[in-house]
C-alpha cells in the first residue's frame, strides 16, 4: 500500500493551494487584483491631478487632460534613485491627499455657497452645515454622512500616497516605457499650451490644474491673513458714528420700526425661474392689500455678501454698513465696537429688540455687539407648537409672539427691531399654513401640520421638488408678513424687508448672482417720500429694472434718508 505522501505526489493535475484553488488559478487571480488595483491607484491620482474643483465642470471631457505635475513626478522618480524615488512619491502622495480634500471641499462649498472653500476661517461652519444636514435627512442620517466624510477624507489621504507608491513602482519595472510615454505626453502638453487646444468642456488640454489648485488655496490664505491687518481700519473709520442722538432718525420718530430677514429670499424667487411665479403672485397681491389696508412700498435689490446660507454675514453687513464675507471678518467685527442701526435707533431713543426665534443657543453678541434691550431666542417666546424640521416655529408665530410682547400695549415706547424669519430656510419642508392670527395662541393650532406635509427626504429625492418646495416657502413667509400688516394695520409701522441670500445652486442653477429684493413699507406715505431719491419701483414686486445696491451701503443711505 502506498503512502499518504506518494498518493500526494502520484495524483494527476496540479497540486491545490491552501485555499482549495489551483496555483495557475491563485496566480490569474493575483494578476488580475493587481491589474484592478494599478487602475483604481492610476484612477486617484488622476482625478487628484485633473478632477475640477467644481461640481458643475464635473464632465467626462475634463479627465481627457495632460497633467504636467504628473509628468514632471513622473520624469522626477524615474530619474532619482529608488529609496529617493519612494520618498519622493510618498511626500508628494500626502500633498497630493490633502490637495484632493481641499478640492472636495471647493465643490462642496461652490455647490452650497457660491464660492470656495476659505482655509483659514471656514472651518467653524462645518458644525452648522451638520446642523442642517441633521434637519433635512434626520440625525441618523446626518451621523452616517458625517462618519462616511471622516473615513473618506482619512482614506484619501493615506490611499493617495499608497497609490503613487504602486504607480511609481510599476513605472520603475518598465522604466523605457514609462520613459517614452512621458516625453511623448510631454510633447503633447506642449503642442497643446502653445495652439490653446480645449477638451469639449472649454478647459485647456494642457492641464497645470493641481498647481493651480495649490496657489489657489496658499492666496487664500495669505488673503485672510493680510485681510485681519486691513478690516480693522475699516471698522474703525466710522464718521455716522459720531452723529448726536438729536440728529439720528429725525423722520421716523414715533414708528416701530421692523428690519426684517425672508431666509433664502433671493432673486431667483421674483425672476427669472418657473417658481418665480407663485411668489409674483402673491406679491402683486400683497400690494394691492396692503394698499387697501393704507400702506405703500419701494422695492429694489440689494447684493449680499453671502450666498446658500451663513445668514449672519448678511445680517450683520446690513447693520454694519460694512463688507462682511467671511467668519474670520464676522469675528473681528462683533469683536469691536462698530456703529450698527440697532446702535442708531438705541441713541436715538427706541427699545431694541433681536427677534431670532428660532436660535436655540446663547446669543452673546445680541447684547455685547448689536447692543438690543431685548433678545427673543426659540425658548424665550412660550412656543408649544411643533417644529417644522429646521424651523423650531413658523413665521406666523414669530410676528404673533413679537406683536404681542412688544407692540400691542397701547402708548408703548416706539421699538426697533430685527426679525429674522425661517420658515424659508432650507431644507423648505415640512411648511406650516396660515391660520386666523386670533387661533395662533401658544402654537398648538400647528399640531399636525409637519404630518400632513412633505419630509425633508421625500423632497431631496428630487430636485424639481426641492425647487417646488423653496418657491412655497418663500410664498408662506411672505404672505404671513403681508398677512400680519392687514391684520394688525398700524399706521406708525414701518417694516424694512429683505432676503439675507439666494438659495443653494440646487434652486437658482449654476450662474446666479447674489441679489436679494427689499422692500420698505410704511403707511406714512411721508416715510416713502424720505427715499424718493433713491430711484426705487413702487410695490413689494421689483423688476429687471430696479436698482441694485451692495448691502454694505445700506445702513450709511439709510441713516442720511431719515435723518
Amino acid at each position: 500500500m502506498s503512502s499518504p505522501v506518494q498518493e500526494v505526489v502520484t495524483t494527476d493535475g496540479p497540486l491545490p493551494a491552501a485555499d482549495g484553488l489551483p496555483m495557475k488559478m491563485r496566480r490569474r487571480v493575483a494578476a488580475a487584483a493587481g491589474v484592478t488595483l494599478t487602475v483604481l491607484a492610476f484612477a486617484l491620482v488622476w482625478f487628484a491631478l485633473v478632477g475640477p474643483d467644481d461640481l458643475t465642470q464635473l464632465r467626462l471631457a475634463e479627465f481627457a487632460r495632460i497633467p504636467l505635475e504628473g509628468l514632471l513626478l513622473l520624469a522626477l522618480v524615474l530619474l532619482l534613485p529608488g529609496r529617493t524615488a519612494r520618498v519622493v512619491a510618498l511626500v508628494a502622495g500626502i500633498l497630493l491627499g490633502v490637495l484632493t480634500v481641499l478640492k472636495v471641499l471647493d465643490m462642496g462649498f461652490l455647490a452650497a455657497l457660491d464660492r470656495p472653500f476659505q482655509p483659514v476661517s471656514d472651518w467653524s461652519y462645518l458644525g452648522p452645515a451638520v446642523g442642517v444636514l441633521r434637519d433635512s435627512i434626520g440625525r441618523a442620517g446626518a451621523v452616517a454622512s458625517v462618519i462616511g466624510a471622516v473615513v473618506v477624507i482619512a482614506a484619501t489621504i493615506v490611499a493617495m500616497p499608497l497609490a503613487l507608491h504602486r504607480l511609481t513602482g510599476v513605472a520603475a519595472r518598465h522604466r523605457t516605457t514609462s520613459m517614452r510615454v512621458a516625453g511623448v505626453l510631454l510633447v503633447a502638453w506642449l503642442i497643446a499650451a502653445v495652439s490653446g487646444l480645449r477638451v469639449a468642456g472649454g478647459s485647456p488640454i494642457a492641464s497645470a490644474g493641481a498647481a493651480q489648485l495649490a496657489a489657489g488655496e496658499l492666496s487664500r490664505v495669505s488673503s485672510g491673513v493680510k485681510d485681519q491687518q486691513t478690516f480693522a481700519g475699516e471698522i474703525a473709520h466710522d464718521p455716522v458714528s459720531i452723529t448726536p442722538a438729536n440728529d439720528l432718525l429725525t423722520g421716523l420718530r414715533g414708528k416701530d420700526v421692523l428690519v426684517v430677514f425672508v431666509e433664502s429670499y433671493g432673486r431667483v424667487a421674483v425672476q427669472g425661474s418657473p417658481l418665480s411665479a407663485g411668489v409674483r403672485s402673491v406679491l402683486q397681491a400683497g400690494t394691492k392689500a396692503l394698499r387697501s389696508s393704507g400702506f405703500s412700498a419701494e422695492s429694489a435689490f440689494l447684493t449680499s455678501p453671502t450666498f446658500g446660507g451663513i445668514s449672519w454675514l448678511a445680517h450683520s453687513t446690513l447693520q454694519s454698513g460694512l463688507w462682511i464675507d467671511s467668519e474670520q471678518r464676522y469675528n473681528e467685527l462683533v469683536n469691536s465696537g462698530r456703529f450698527t442701526l440697532s446702535d442708531a435707533f438705541k441713541r436715538a431713543g427706541w427699545r431694541t429688540v433681536g427677534d431670532v426665534a428660532s436660535n436655540g443657543d446663547a446669543w452673546p453678541q445680541g447684547t455685547s455687539f448689536y447692543h438690543y434691550d431685548q433678545l427673543y431666542g426659540d425658548h424665550d417666546v412660550g412656543y408649544r407648537g411643533p417644529t417644522f424640521s429646521y424651523a423650531s416655529m413658523p413665521d406666523q408665530y414669530i410676528f404673533s409672539a413679537f406683536h404681542r410682547r412688544e407692540l400691542a400695549t397701547p402708548n408703548h415706547r416706539p421699538v426697533m427691531a430685527e426679525i429674522d424669519l425661517v420658515s424659508s430656510h432650507t431644507p423648505w419642508a415640512p411648511l406650516p399654513r396660515l391660520v386666523p392670527w386670533s387661533d395662533v395662541g401658544d402654537g398648538s393650532a400647528f399640531d399636525g401640520m409637519p404630518a400632513a406635509g412633505m419630509s425633508p427626504t421625500t423632497v431631496w429625492q428630487n430636485a424639481d421638488r426641492v425647487r417646488a418646495a423653496y418657491g412655497q416657502s418663500i410664498e408662506y413667509s411672505l404672505s404671513t408678513l403681508i398677512s400680519y400688516v392687514q391684520t394688525y394695520p398700524d399706521p406708525n409701522l414701518v417694516l424694512v424687508v429683505l432676503g439675507d441670500h439666494q438659495p443653494a445652486k440646487i434652486v437658482t442653477g449654476p450662474a446666479a448672482t447674489h441679489q436679494v429684493p427689499i422692500s420698505i413699507i410704511a403707511h406714512d406715505r411721508a416715510v416713502l417720500d424720505r427715499i424718493a431719491g433713491w430711484g426705487w419701483q413702487p410695490g413689494l414686486l421689483p423688476d429687471s429694472g430696479a436698482p441694485v445696491w451692495p448691502m454694505d451701503a445700506f445702513r450709511n443711505k439709510f441713516l442720511a434718508a431719515y435723518r
